[in-house]
């Protein structure tokens, strides 16, 4: 079932609202995303993920009642534009409903009309929901194995910028 939600680019006052997110987060979501069993986030981390340039850079969030409930991110290498590292994450309660589908698609779009050409990712293998849902919105992806997690590399096709932009 997807329920469509409000989306908009993040922004630099957002750190309470994502301060917020992370204390509604379980510790499994927290491991899918960071790979890492955080139990608070590493020092200097809500400054960097706040304050984005909205090119080499780009965040969105769904916002349902005034609380940040996803954010899906892509990060460019300096020395490659045309790549772009991406990441989603949904808090617990709203996973299932298509607010990571809505948020991914997005941003694929979004960086496919900035110009990023491949996007990468690392997946745990055993991530059946996100595996599924890059397999449905990037099915151009290769995903290699390996240590148990998945390397993907999903190719985007030139995306041309909306009229008037």
């Amino acid at each position: 079932m997807d329920i469509g939600v409000a989306t908009r680019p993040v922004r630099a006052d957002d750190g309470p609202l994502f301060c917020r997110l992370r204390t509604r987060l379980s510790r499994d979501t927290v491991y899918r995303r960071f790979h890492a069993p955080l139990h608070a986030p590493p020092a200097g981390a809500l400054p960097h993920l706040v304050d984005v340039d909205h090119d080499a850079r780009e965040a969105l969030v769904a916002v349902v009642g005034g609380e940040v409930v996803g954010v899906a991110r892509y990060d460019r290498p300096p020395g490659d534009p045309s790549t772009a590292e991406v990441a989603v994450l949904v808090e617990d309660g709203w996973q299932g409903f298509g607010v990571g589908r809505q948020l991914l698609r997005e941003l694929v779009e979004l960086a496919g009309r900035r110009g990023v050409r491949t996007l990468t990712a690392s997946v745990q293998a055993d991530n059946d929901r996100v595996v599924g849902l890059v397999r449905r919105l990037l099915p151009d992806s290769s995903l290699t194995p390996e240590d148990g997690v998945y390397a993907v590399v999903s190719p985007l096709p030139r995306v041309p910028a909306p009229a008037g932009a």
